[in-house]
């Protein structure tokens, strides 16, 4: 079973003695009890500060902080004189910079750790019942920036085509863990130009019972029709993204895997 463990937070570290004195003991076990409660709700607290809601596409449609990087990053990724290789190295740094966003939404729960020079420390560490799906083929490219991050992550896939007379979405093929219904997911789909394929994989997760609210979309490029399709549809998914823009990069799967 995948869990999140090998995920590193970053935390102001706080350091005690293993064995303090008895006769403070009692002082310092509901002191440290205190200071534990208060600083997970800082930490929570933090992280949804980082991140940036977008007017008219519901509380939890959100961008993942902007920056000069991530701009550098969206601007090499859509010229059409950028060689396959710079794509996709500048595509896996954008990636791993959404997916680190996505990994925060998970659930965490405190984590008491002795340190190799006997301290104590107190942590945290990712709650087991997460797993990734990828929305094959564009989304698949999303996978090795989440294996880095989670090595021992379980992995689904979902098979989305449109048919050619219709250009409706239709879904192929589906893999997933077999209790993923008790799992949080993060669904990867890297470019939203209609919505459709994306309704149609959280379709598919719903007929397996998974809950709206546990499934946390991560997506690089979404156009502002998407993005009002999809949240209209699932008003309680979590979805994040690095830019709504009206013109999606709809080359990155081709360019990606060298089919272009």
């Amino acid at each position: 079973m995948g869990t999140m463990s090998e995920v590193v937070t970053s935390r102001p570290p706080t350091f005690e003695k293993k064995t303090p004195p008895q006769a403070a003991l009692h002082d310092k076990q509901r002191q440290t009890a205190a200071d534990h409660h208060t600083s997970q709700q800082e930490y929570d607290l933090g992280v949804e500060s980082q991140l940036q809601p977008v007017e008219g596409f519901g509380p939890y449609f959100k961008l993942i902080p902007a920056s000069g990087q991530v701009k550098e990053l969206q601007t090499i990724i859509r010229d059409r004189n950028t060689a396959r290789s710079d794509f996709k190295f500048y595509a896996d740094r954008l990636i791993r910079l959404v997916v680190e966003e996505g990994l925060n939404q998970l659930p965490y729960s405190d984590l008491t750790i002795t340190t190799p020079t006997g301290c104590q420390y107190q942590g945290l560490q990712f709650v087991k019942g997460n797993c990734g799906v990828s929305i094959v083929r564009s989304g698949e490219a999303m996978e090795q920036g989440l294996r880095s991050c989670c090595r021992s992550i379980r992995l689904g896939k979902i098979l989305v085509e449109s048919d050619l007379e219709t250009h409706e979405a239709r879904v192929v093929y589906a893999k997933f863990p077999d209790d993923i219904s008790q799992r949080k997911v993060l669904l990867m789909y890297p470019i939203m130009s209609s919505g459709n394929t994306v309704i149609k994989a959280v379709n598919v997760l719903q007929e397996h019972a998974v809950e709206e609210e546990n499934i946390i979309l991560l997506n690089l490029f979404s156009t502002p029709a998407a993005a009002r399709t999809v949240t209209s549809a699932f008003p309680r998914m979590h979805i994040l993204t690095s830019e709504v823009h009206p013109v999606a990069p709809n080359h990155f799967g081709q360019k990606y895997f060298g089919t272009d």
